[in-house]
């Protein structure tokens, strides 16, 4: 999941998962910013999650290029690793 100038990421979460609250400790330390969609408040947002997925687990995040593809990266591990990699 390679990030392109344009290219926008969402991270689909919620606030109690702990999982979640280790990406967003992760973002902060790095100094980056992630718009949220919390899918256990938002009905679309967990909907777009279970479209994508076919299951609404947390955290996903989602990258939407510039061209209109949008790729899914799940598990916090990966998200983190792939969040250094994008702060480097």
């Amino acid at each position: 999941m390679d990030r392109a100038p344009g290219d926008r990421l969402e991270l689909y979460e919620t606030r109690t998962c702990p999982y979640c609250l280790r990406v967003r400790a992760a973002l902060s330390s790095l100094g980056l910013e992630v718009p949220g969609r919390d899918v256990a408040r938002d009905p679309a947002a967990r909907e777009a999650l279970l479209r994508a997925r076919g299951r609404a687990t947390v955290p996903v995040l989602r990258r939407l290029a510039a061209d209109g593809t949008e790729e899914w990266l799940p598990e916090s591990l990966d998200i983190i690793a792939y969040l250094r990699a994008l702060a480097r």
